[in-house]
């Protein structure tokens, strides 16, 4: 039995529909889906999507709520539903509409309260495992605070070792822009003459190679955390094999990293460096691999 008309969509249950449809939407533009079988779904929060089998989760076309469901027949005679949303700053509507030529199948379900989307592995918790165990950042690491307060916002870690003091910064997937925020972080912390000298460790599941690139260029050390190993399902490391060590200061932002590089397994090492003809002493040829 179809709902009375016209039907505001805030039912409580979730309504799936099947059905062989067409649909067409009219506002900001204009959009046209020929017939074919797709599943329409009507959610408790007013929305109204329409899902095909490709595309993975996104919608083909979609109301966002507050909207208003009609459904009618068209001159033809066929189902029609008609989902309007409010009138925007311009006076316009947007239409939505769908001319539904078999239904397949038409259910309607109480999903009653979700309690929400809880995310594992997320920065939160890296920076609280990491707070509890920074040696695994580095020997002798310790932590001095955490959210650490700056003028352009919170350091992540701050912690010392025999050095002076790091600077963390902590992502889930380390790119660029992190690297450039932990940059920004580290010239602003070596001006405070009680701080300085400050270097850098970009902590992440996953570090991109241009990331990289730019994180050694710039004095950074970069750490891969393995997470499980952090919750202790494993023995805990990082995915460098030694720990790691950089210089005693952070290098400004644009200038070249000297006397250290990657090794394969990401960790910053000391560089290996060729002799010059103004090295002292003769150069001894190479006797084997």
């Amino acid at each position: 039995m179809w709902p009375s008309l016209p039907h505001p969509v805030d039912s409580s249950p979730v309504r799936l529909v099947v059905a062989r449809c067409q649909v067409d939407y009219a506002g900001r533009l204009t959009a046209h889906l020929p017939m074919a079988t797709r599943v329409l779904m009507i959610k408790a929060d007013g929305s109204v999507l329409v899902h095909s089998d490709g595309g993975s989760y996104k919608p083909l076309n979609w109301m966002s709520p507050p909207c208003t469901l009609r459904e009618g027949l068209s001159e033809d005679g066929a189902v029609l539903w008609t989902v309007s949303s409010k009138a925007g700053t311009n006076g316009v509507a947007d239409t939505l509409q769908i001319l539904i030529e078999e239904i397949v199948s038409d259910t309607s379900h109480d999903l009653g309260v979700d309690p929400g989307l809880q995310k594992d592995g997320v920065e939160k918790h890296l920076q609280e495992l990491l707070a509890e165990h920074p040696s695994h950042l580095g020997d002798g690491l310790t932590l001095v605070r955490r959210e650490y307060p700056t003028a352009i916002g919170p350091v992540d870690l701050m912690c010392r070792d025999v050095g002076g003091s790091v600077a963390v910064e902590i992502k889930r997937r380390g790119e660029i822009d992190g690297v450039e925020q932990l940059t920004r972080y580290l010239e602003l912390l070596n001006r405070d003459p009680l701080l300085a000298p400050v270097r850098g460790i970009f902590a992440a599941q996953e570090i991109k190679p241009q990331a990289r690139v730019l994180a050694t260029d710039r004095g950074i050390a970069c750490a891969v955390v393995d997470y499980d190993a952090l919750r202790g399902l494993d023995t805990p490391r990082t995915a460098c094999s030694r720990p790691l060590r950089t210089s005693a200061a952070a290098l400004p932002a644009g200038s070249r990293s000297r006397g250290r590089h990657r090794s394969r397994d990401g960790c910053a090492g000391p560089r290996r460096t060729t002799p010059t003809a103004a090295s002292s002493g003769p150069r001894r040829p190479r006797t084997g691999r």
